[in-house]
This record gives C-alpha cells, sequence and structure tokens, in this order.
C-alpha cells in the first residue's frame, strides 16, 4: 500500500466507506474532498460482472458526453490523398501517413490523444499495435477510430466534442473520466454520468449472467473513492 499524504487523509476521513451514496451525493461530495491544485478530473470506476476471459463477455463502447469531458484533445489522422485534406478541413492536430508511423516507431513519439485511421491506412499503422494497443490509441474499427474519409469530420468533431471510449479491464472493471470536478456543476456532471451509465447498460454482453452492474465508485484525480449505490447508478436517465 502506498503511503497516503496529510491532504489526502483529510479528504478520505469526510467519505463514510461503509455508505453506498447517491450519484448527486457522491457528485458533491467528491467536489468536497478535490485537494489538488489542478482541476481535476472525475472519474467512474464500474465494476461488471462479467468475465473478461471470454470473448462473448467483452464490453466497449463509445459515448459523446453532453458536456465533453473539459480536456483538450490532441487528434492524430492516419490519411492520404483527398482524405489527408478532409482530416486537416476538419480540424485534425496531425494528420499524415508514414512520416507519422515512423515518427512514432523511431522516437517514440506520442504527443496526442485520440488517434484515428481510414481503412486503406490500417495496413500501415498495424505495425504501430505494440506501441499504441497497450496505450490505448491503436485505432479500431470497433471503437469507431477506422472510418472512411466520408465520416472523418463528424468523428473529430464528436472527439471534439467529449467522445469517450469504454473498455473492459482484465478485472472486469470500467474506468471512465466524466468530466473536471471544479470547473464543471453538479448538474454538468450527474448529466454525464448518466450518459455513461445508459452507454455501459446497452453494452452488456448476452452471455453476461447474474448481477451486471456490480460496484459503482466515484473519484477525483487523486483523491478518495466514493461509493454510490449501483442500483440508482442505473435508473440514472440521459437527458
Amino acid at each position: 500500500m502506498p503511503k497516503r499524504g496529510k491532504k489526502y487523509k483529510e479528504a478520505a476521513s469526510k467519505v463514510d466507506r461503509s455508505k453506498l451514496y447517491t450519484p448527486e451525493e457522491a457528485i458533491r461530495l467528491m467536489k468536497e474532498v478535490a485537494y489538488t491544485s489542478f482541476d481535476p478530473t472525475a472519474e467512474v470506476h464500474i465494476r461488471l460482472g462479467v468475465d473478461p476471459r471470454h470473448s462473448d463477455q467483452q464490453v466497449r463502447g463509445t459515448v459523446v458526453l453532453p458536456h465533453g469531458t473539459g480536456k483538450k484533445v490532441k487528434i492524430l489522422v492516419f490519411a492520404e490523398g483527398e482524405d489527408a485534406r478532409i482530416a486537416e478541413e476538419a480540424g485534425a492536430d496531425y494528420v499524415g501517413s508514414d512520416e507519422y508511423v515512423e515518427k512514432i516507431q523511431k522516437e517514440g513519439w506520442l504527443d496526442f490523444d485520440v488517434a484515428i485511421a481510414t481503412p486503406q491506412m490500417m495496413s500501415k499503422v498495424g505495425r504501430l499495435g505494440r506501441i499504441l494497443g497497450p496505450r490505448g490509441l491503436m485505432p479500431s474499427p470497433k471503437a469507431g477510430t477506422v472510418v472512411r474519409g466520408e465520416d472523418l469530420p463528424r468523428v473529430i468533431d464528436e472527439v471534439r466534442r467529449g467522445r469517450v471510449e469504454f473498455r473492459v479491464d482484465r478485472s472486469g472493471n470500467l474506468h471512465i473520466p466524466f468530466g473536471k470536478v471544479r470547473s464543471f456543476s453538479e448538474q454538468q456532471l450527474l448529466e454525464n454520468l448518466a450518459t455513461i451509465m445508459d452507454a455501459v447498460i446497452r453494452a452488456k454482453p448476452a452471455a453476461a449472467k447474474g448481477t451486471y452492474i456490480r460496484r459503482v465508485t466515484l473519484a477525483p484525480t487523486m483523491g478518495p473513492g466514493i461509493k454510490v449505490d449501483p442500483r440508482l447508478a442505473e435508473q440514472l436517465k440521459p437527458e
């Protein structure tokens, strides 16, 4: 166990670890216990009743948050020719082909948050799987980041507006950002959370048995976790 600092302990003392809070209470408390000097990210951690070792129990999807994530996103698009022109006009930060594949391979360059590719580029981008895959940056049709040229403006716009990807980890957990603790209002955070819960429930695999949403925890970056009643979290509905 890492040694906790004084500020963390003070924040954690305000959280009743035996209580399941309502989503509204948890968001209000999360704002109270955030102690970092910067505006921390609001995170939701969801324990699912699935076994990720089985391919038919994978949980993965994307969702556009109504109020965004509060983070400026740098977008890299692997494209050539007319598709590259479309990506540039749509506002991608970096657009290119072999030069970016080489820059990532040889220099370890990773100064971007989302990578998008056209289908024609995947034979080249595929060589980056070992670098981008573990970091969650590899373009994928399932994640909606391998798209045709005519769809690039829509996808780039969604990413800019606050599209986030979620994917269950080996332990059956999801870890999803849903805004900024201080600069977002309680209502904005609640609406973003509701949108995420709805997307996760919709992504439930047919092979999943028993209780699907087992545990829901909210936390600010570097702050203590706040347990939410999973039944109430499931009842949240997007506006």
